[in-house]
């Protein structure tokens, strides 16, 4: 009777597909997979310009790290309540929102205004990408659907590519403000695309979805990214020793929640596994090194060596390109070295890299930054990677999804934790910087990091500005280097394995 049920259930729910087309569908997927892959890389070239027209250098961390951490807490509630009511309608949503959230970015006024339109954009866009790969593996059978997949995560490493060029045309020949429109026909034609041309059967399943675990994980890391942008800046006792408090209460609670929550959102008995621990806090603490490489090194082209905003992007792309490779590398790594030598290696390169951003002098040519992002993209891709592949040895074959859910997780909340600590850092070293030279202000600060802003200023001040600007990027890729570090320590205690058939 219940395997009549299920057999039933399985060719309603075939015979609805069949009324999709696939192709068009396939398309929209493709699309709403480049609007939000593009977002990262062309925001970061164009942050310089934003910060100089808006005047918000000493918040502009914020505009990435309020993305990415809506993208993160989202990504699961929105995974669960697919499995409820069904993808297309998220997918929807997730979409609608996103194009909604880019409109309101580009008509953004200041940088307040901006970070709260950018959370809008994030909650699209953690509809939007595990949605989409949601919808793939329905459209397609196993054989094709590796392919699929493949061709679907190329439109990142397409729109890497694109987007720096693309960035510095809309920077240098439109307005920033572009940079976000641009999202907005693309999104409309692929939500069109969907309405019409994805059907879907109905959904009856109950999933639970874990508010109380996001709402306190919300809490605690806003607190969090606030403490830290306060630290270097706030004399003011009473608000640091809240957050502290508030900091220390939400993660007590949030365990609690998880403890007896249906479907957490962070599932805690996973941790149980040392190893598992281990490779995903090395996963969290590399993925803001990621997020600290791409995100600074743009404002170092422009600020410092004055390259014009379509050039500057282009300085780690090499990185991009180099991640595939990195990523293609690593079922041979894993194999010939094991997961614990292979990660050695990698963060041994990406420790090198980083010391030469430290010890580079100020004014170093173009190429030498292309190379050391290329290094740093081949080790991003390979750490990244293992991560994911080492995470699901690591536990049961039911527990594959809740542990690919979690290396995911770990990667945006590393992300969106280091940028607040970058933040914190840039900051301090230049109001240290500014306390000591009377003649420089905030103002001029904001203006420097854009190429085209630089040319209104004083000269004669440019240099010492450029200065200050250097020692704030060299104070960020300091903390690079001490996270790598403890990465690398962490990675000590790791038990190594060398992957053999369905091992690693």
């Amino acid at each position: 009777m219940i395997l009549s049920k299920v057999i039933n259930k399985n060719t309603k729910r075939e015979q609805v597909m069949k009324k999709t087309n696939v192709s068009i569908v396939t398309l929209a997927i493709f699309m709403t997979t480049f609007m939000t892959a593009i977002e990262g890389t062309i925001v970061s070239t164009a942050m310089p310009t934003i910060v100089s027209d808006l005047d918000g250098l000493e918040i502009m961390n914020w505009v990435v790290a309020i993305f990415l951490l809506i993208t993160a807490v989202s990504t699961p509630l929105y995974g669960k309540l697919a499995d409820s009511i069904g993808c297309k309608p998220v997918f929807l949503f997730g979409i609608a929102l996103f194009v909604i959230g880019s409109s309101l970015c580009g008509l953004a006024q200041n940088m307040v205004e901006l970070i709260l339109f950018r959370v809008i954009q994030g909650l699209g866009s953690g509809a939007v990408q595990p949605v989409a790969i949601t919808i793939i593996a329905d459209l397609y059978k196993l054989e094709k659907r590796a392919k699929m997949l493949g061709l679907n995560s190329g439109f990142w490493g397409v729109a890497a590519v694109i987007a720096p060029l693309l960035g510095g045309f809309i920077v240098q020949h439109l307005s920033w403000h572009w940079v976000f429109y641009i999202n907005v026909p693309i999104g409309i034609i692929a939500f069109l695309l969907v309405v019409f041309f994805l059907k879907e059967p109905e959904h009856s399943s109950k999933s639970k979805l874990d508010l109380k675990g996001t709402f306190y994980l919300i809490v605690f890391l806003l607190s969090l990214m606030v403490f830290l942008q306060e630290l270097g800046t706030s004399n003011n006792w009473l608000l640091m020793i809240v957050l502290v408090l508030l900091i220390i209460s939400s993660v007590i609670i949030f365990f609690k929640v998880e403890k007896s929550a249906q479907d957490p959102i962070m599932p805690l008995n996973i941790l149980k596994s040392k190893e598992f621990t281990i490779i995903n806090l090395i996963t969290l603490l590399i993925s803001g090194v990621v997020i600290g490489f791409e995100f600074y090194i743009p404002t170092w082209m422009q600020g410092i060596n004055g390259t014009n905003a379509s050039l500057a992007g282009f300085a780690v792309t090499p990185s991009s390109l180099m991640w595939i490779v990195g990523s293609f590398l690593i079922g041979w790594m894993l194999a010939k070295w094991g997961i614990k030598l292979t990660y050695d290696y990698m963060l041994i390169i990406l420790i090198l890299a980083d010391l030469v951003l430290i010890l580079v002098p100020i004014y170093t040519p173009f190429w030498v930054f292309c190379i050391v992002a290329a290094f740093n993209g081949t080790a991003f891709g390979a750490i990244t990677t293992a991560s994911q592949v080492r995470s699901q040895v690591l536990v049961g074959k039911d527990e594959i999804g809740v542990a690919t859910s979690f290396n995911t997780l770990m990667k945006y909340l590393g992300q969106t934790m280091m940028v607040s600590i970058y933040g914190i850092t840039f900051n301090t070293i230049i109001a240290q910087h500014l306390k000591n030279h009377p003649n420089l202000n905030q103002g001029m600060m904001n203006k420097i990091v854009s190429a085209q802003k630089a040319l209104s200023l004083p000269q004669k001040l440019v240099p010492q500005l450029r200065q200050v600007l250097f020692s704030s990027l060299k104070g960020v890729y300091v903390v690079s280097l001490i996270v790598i570090v403890i990465s690398l320590i962490m990675n000590q205690f790791y038990q190594n394995h060398k992957l053999k058939q369905n091992n690693a």
